[in-house]
């Protein structure tokens, strides 16, 4: 009996051990799977940053260039028999596909094209013009041009005097009833800037368009007038811009934007800055400057800036109410209110280009041929090189067209099937991720850039555009259009201008 009571304890023993050992065992199961699930994410986000470092590396020290070898990434698609000779119709077209080869122009001959000439001869000097062989007098017989040069004529300053003539009657002067004498003074034009003694309309405009066509800040045209001997302090050049800005394009802002939206086509982007000085706002809270561009084929070309406190959706909406055309824009969700007026939105291919070479740039040189990135940027690439040669052959917008609907659009939905099939394969987390998921995400408004001639496949356009305001960014004058008793006080004050202009500080 003992001993059977011995075994069952025993037994009970070994039951309690056992579970508590599987209890200690699943334990240890689910703390190691939780420590490797850990160290997956931990791996994750060390490539992540690590992603994120050698793309900043790239900024910093690589080169700035986004360009890559086209000609060797063609053969990938097979389609280089196509592109040897765009000309020739192919064995599936019903219709022959032709264009008008142009003879261009040679770059020394478009060089000077526009640039006044100034002929200087070279002459023998009298007593120089005997033959050295028969001591007879020599003629001209012709003339050679050796060399072209351009000259440069520097920065000089003229001083206009204004001189106005009086006039008074010889008759009344000689009559001794008259009680008063006639005068009569000849008409002198209004200055461009009221109260400015030196301020003339080439001086202004050439002030203004050193300031936001070459991004020159007004310190440094005030210490280059010095230097020509004329003093004009920076805060005079200041009131000039200003007064400039709320009078005289005051006006012509309207008419620009009608002008843009009479255009079927625009471009569209924006871009950050901050102002200081301004009122309700701090000096670190970020502004915006909205740009706007006609497209290339526009008989008119506009360029128009326009500014705002906010990246809010409203203000596209506000600005081109009533237009129902095209808009080459980037992805950025404020535009997408713009289609519920008939807006048709283009977006930029250079966008998803770029996102597939940042994340080449992760990846070690060696591999980044095998790096799935490169099938991405490489069918970029060759859409971009048809465009190149559609440029080149100068086509009309339906024979672009036709020849897109023949080549572009095949390779551009080859492009977005491969990345369907890529997303379930790669970390959306990634650089790799992010730009298929991008490309996927903006499918159709990235085809709707095939579908008209005039289309471009990207808003370079538009970024080379507002670049030129970028520039100057760090000290660039905005000027709000102030009311009719704001510009009243300006009259009266021209000193105080924190009401009327704002300094960017970048």
């Amino acid at each position: 009996m003992g001993i059977y009571v011995r075994t069952a304890e025993l037994e009970s023993e070994i039951a309690r051990m056992k579970t508590e050992h599987e209890s200690e065992l699943a334990k240890l199961r689910s703390e190691i799977a939780d420590l490797q699930d850990e160290n997956e994410r931990k791996d994750l986000l060390i490539k992540h940053y690590m992603e994120q470092i050698m793309i900043a590396r790239h900024r910093k020290f690589g080169v700035s260039s986004e360009r890559t070898e086209i000609p060797d990434q063609i053969g990938l698609f097979n389609e280089a028999e196509i592109l040897a000779d765009i000309g020739v119709a192919e064995s599936v077209q019903t219709e022959r596909i032709e264009y008008e080869r142009r003879k261009r122009k040679g770059k020394r001959e478009e060089f000077y094209e526009n640039v006044p000439a100034k002929e200087v001869v070279h002459e023998l000097p009298e007593e120089e013009r005997i033959c050295p062989k028969c001591g007879g007098p020599l003629r001209e017989c012709g003339r050679e041009v050796v060399r072209c040069e351009l000259e440069h004529i520097p920065a000089s300053v003229t001083k206009i005097e204004h001189v106005q003539v009086v006039y008074d009657c010889c008759d009344c002067d000689k009559n001794p009833e008259a009680e008063k004498r006639i005068m009569v003074k000849a008409g002198v034009p209004a200055p461009v800037i009221p109260n400015s003694g030196i301020a003339s309309p080439s001086l202004v405009a050439y002030v203004v368009s050193n300031k936001y066509v070459l991004a020159l800040p007004l310190n440094r045209q005030a210490e280059e007038f010095k230097r020509l001997g004329i003093e004009i302090p920076k805060q005079n050049l200041a009131n000039w811009v200003i007064f400039v800005a709320n009078v005289w394009l005051a006006v012509i802002w309207p008419l620009l934007r009608d002008e843009l939206l009479l255009n079927e086509i625009i471009h569209g982007d924006e871009s950050t800055h901050q102002v200081i000085n301004e009122k309700g706002r701090k000096a670190s809270q970020k502004s915006y400057m909205w740009a706007y561009f006609t497209g290339r084929d526009s008989p008119r070309q506009v360029v128009l800036f326009e500014y705002q406190e906010t990246r809010s959706k409203e203000h596209p909406q506000k600005l081109l109410e009533g237009f129902s055309g095209k808009l080459h824009v980037d992805a950025y969700a404020a535009y997408l209110g713009l289609e519920a007026q008939g807006v048709t939105l283009s977006y930029c291919w250079s966008h998803v280009r770029r996102k597939f070479f940042d994340a080449l740039k992760s990846i070690p040189k060696d591999e980044r041929k095998c790096f799935p990135a490169s099938v991405g940027l490489q069918f970029c690439d060759h859409l971009f090189f048809l465009e190149k040669h559609y440029d080149e052959e100068r086509l009309t917008r339906e024979q672009r067209e036709r020849w897109r609907k023949l080549l572009s659009i095949p390779m551009a939905e080859s492009f977005f099937a491969w990345a369907e099939r890529m997303l379930p394969k790669i970390r959306l987390e990634s650089q790799l991720g992010r730009a298929v998921s991008y490309a996927l995400n903006c499918k159709a408004r990235l085809m709707n850039a095939f579908y008209d001639g005039r289309l471009e496949l990207s808003n370079n356009r538009a970024e080379r555009g507002i670049r030129a305001y970028a520039v100057g960014r760090n000290y660039v004058l905005i000027i709000s259009m102030c009311s009719s008793t704001a510009l009243t006080r300006y009259n009266s004050n021209v000193n105080n201008r924190k009401e009327h202009c704002y300094y960017v500080n970048n």
